[in-house]
């Protein structure tokens, strides 16, 4: 199956034209996301045009390969952390993200890759950091965000807790704790749909690729099983980290 072709047309015409639709339909439900939505599609253009040759002296060795993990949790947190700034500026808050995102994915590459579960080669470990760690800063994203929004509407909710004795961290998991769960409704959705709704990269790029539909399905349910873990364990310690941290005053908090 040559993809050449159908590739050239997407990049010439397709892309643009979803591009466009997105925009549009950003600007009719007035989601204010119309200049990120054109420098989020440029910048993976750009990235994606360079990351061949980045990726290429990665996987040259193993050394390579973790160098570049690491640099992926990096931009990770720094992505995540940007995003909760945007609803709250709490201290420490890269440090919080850089926490939740490597604790989390951190964890789930070990007991992965430490086994033989996914081969002990860059070839295997690059893909799968990939995409561990883009699960764990999604999670630790909308965790956080959703987390402190719910701070700041009940806020009022917040401090009647602490006038009864609550301390901060068990006022705040009181308040905002349970909505935290919602970070993780992306990651279980895609699980519980697996082959019924969605036919997830992993396993179509292997079976594309010329491996087994049944080796593609077990390479495809290890992700999403990784997935589920390193998104929980992101949760919790966003969680965790920001009920102790040095929270804003809940009115200057956008909700």
């Amino acid at each position: 199956m040559s993809t050449d072709t159908g590739l050239g047309i997407a990049a010439v015409v397709v892309l643009p034209l979803l591009v466009a639709i997105a925009v549009v339909a950003s600007r009719l439900a007035s989601l204010r996301h119309e200049k990120g939505i054109v420098t989020a599609a440029l910048r993976a253009l750009v990235q994606l045009a360079a990351v061949g040759a980045v990726v290429g002296f990665a996987l040259q060795s193993i050394w390579g390969t973790l160098g570049f993990v690491l640099l992926m949790m990096v931009v990770a947190t720094i992505t995540s952390a940007r995003r909760l700034r945007h609803v709250a500026v709490v201290p420490r808050q890269y440090l919080y993200c850089a926490a939740s995102i490597a604790g989390g994915a951190t964890l789930v590459l070990l007991l992965l890759v430490l086994p033989g579960v996914v081969p002990r080669n860059p070839g295997s470990i690059l893909p799968m950091g990939g995409i561990i760690v883009g699960g764990a800063m999604n999670a630790t994203t909308l965790a956080g965000r959703r987390l402190l929004s719910e701070y700041g509407s009940r806020y009022g909710e917040f401090e009647a807790g602490l006038s009864i004795g609550l301390i901060q961290a068990d006022a705040f998991k009181l308040v905002a704790g349970p909505v935290a769960g919602d970070a993780l409704l992306p990651s279980l959705d895609q699980t519980r749909t697996v082959g019924l709704v969605t036919l997830p990269g992993a396993f179509v790029g292997m079976v594309l690729g010329g491996a087994s539909p049944t080796a593609a399905a077990a390479l495809q349910l290890v992700v999403l099983i990784g997935l589920l873990a390193a998104g929980s364990i992101a949760i919790l310690t966003t969680t965790e980290l920001l009920a102790r941290s040095s929270l804003p005053d809940g009115r200057t908090v956008s909700t």
